[in-house]
């Protein structure tokens, strides 16, 4: 079936740069290596429901190094995961415990809102509740990914006028199915025995559900690798409790400059924060395609200082140089007002991307 419908998600895992970049990714996929949030289960934590946030954030940071450490020890094949017990309480549920206090007086992602989101809606507009528009085998996605278990969630974090799922993140941040986290634990389950290569978290936006998604690593056993594909407007705290859940990234860079980020999705002081959360990802070391979507009128502006930042502070990572922008949303209904934008990009805006790409020495092919 796969081979009929996408080809290249076969062939492409004989390429050596992608077999290189992916390789954790690939070793998960192909049930070689386990998931990391399984590997989390095994590693011991001690808290109490009285600790403060101070002391749980100890403990996490104390954990996260001897997590490294067996993570380090499994990947290079010193360790298996059936040597190591399990713990009565272990580093996921302290994950769980700080994300459930961080929703309380929210900062998931850097809007910083710090509402208590179990009594009220944040900028994202959900409580503490959250909403799956859809869940499928996803057939569009990068190469390497396809059949990738995707799960939208409804709402968004971001207001981009040009929004392709504008639906379930900006008119409709309700929609959907209300799922709680054994709900969804039974649909990333389920997923993956229908043989989708990853669960991929997107939306919408997976940030404001964090509390629900990390929650849900409770009641699953199964092996497969975690994909985050995030506008990646998340707060370092919120970076902090990814690094040892999420086997692979599929991290946005929208913008070039903040300007751009604010007229186009309401983003405050964007370019420093996403240009954070992509190295800290990129350097911890969590296999990475990045996505950077091409505009018209915005090679200048964005496409190319994106991808000058990224060949000097994320070499490592497959680069999805991206064709698909239309004009959608409010740049349809408001097509003055979003002049700039209101055309499908051209051949030759495409065409300069990948040449300066190629000249950076980003490798953008296997995945664009």
């Amino acid at each position: 079936m796969s081979i009929l419908l996408r080809p290249d998600s076969i062939i492409v895992m004989g390429d050596p740069e992608v077999k290189s970049r992916l390789s954790w990714y690939i070793s998960v996929m192909r049930d070689e290596k386990p998931a990391k949030y399984l590997i989390c289960k095994r590693v011991s934590a001690e808290f109490n429901p009285e600790d403060d946030m101070e002391e749980l954030w100890r403990e996490h940071d104390k954990k996260a190094m001897e997590f490294k450490k067996i993570y380090d020890e499994i990947r290079e094949g010193e360790l298996n995961l059936n040597e190591l017990q399990t713990p009565k309480i272990s580093f996921l549920d302290l994950k769980i415990e700080i994300v459930n206090r961080m929703l309380r007086e929210c900062t998931f992602c850097e809007r910083r809102c710090k509402v208590d989101r179990r009594v009220k809606a944040g900028f994202c507009r959900l409580n503490a509740n959250t909403y799956v528009s859809s869940w499928f085998h996803h057939w569009g996605e990068e190469a390497p990914l396809v059949p990738s278990g995707t799960i939208f969630f409804s709402s968004c974090n971001f207001r981009c006028v040009f929004c392709q799922n504008y639906d379930i993140s900006q008119l409709h941040p309700h929609g959907g199915v209300k799922v709680n986290a054994e709900m969804l634990a039974k649909i990333s389950t389920t997923l993956r025995r229908e043989g989708v290569r990853n669960i991929n978290y997107v939306g919408g936006e997976p940030t404001p559900n964090l509390h629900t998604i990390v929650s849900s690593l409770k009641y699953m056993n199964i092996n497969v690798p975690l994909l985050w594909n995030s506008n990646m407007y998340c707060s370092e705290e919120t970076m902090k409790i990814l690094l040892e859940i999420i086997d692979i990234g599929l991290p946005d860079f929208k913008y070039g400059n903040d300007e751009c980020a604010k007229r186009l999705s309401a983003a405050e002081n964007y370019f420093k924060i996403v240009a954070r959360n992509h190295k800290i990802m990129h350097d911890y070391p969590i296999d990475m395609i990045i996505r950077h979507l091409v505009m018209p009128n915005h090679i200048q502006c964005c496409t190319k200082p994106v991808l000058k930042w990224i060949s000097e502070n994320t070499p490592r990572a497959l680069v999805n140089i991206m064709e698909q922008y239309r004009p959608e949303y409010l740049v349809e209904k408001y097509p003055e007002k979003y002049s700039d934008i209101n055309r499908r990009v051209s051949w030759s805006e495409m065409n300069e991307a990948y040449e300066y790409a190629e000249k950076l020495g980003i490798c953008y092919k296997p995945v664009s």
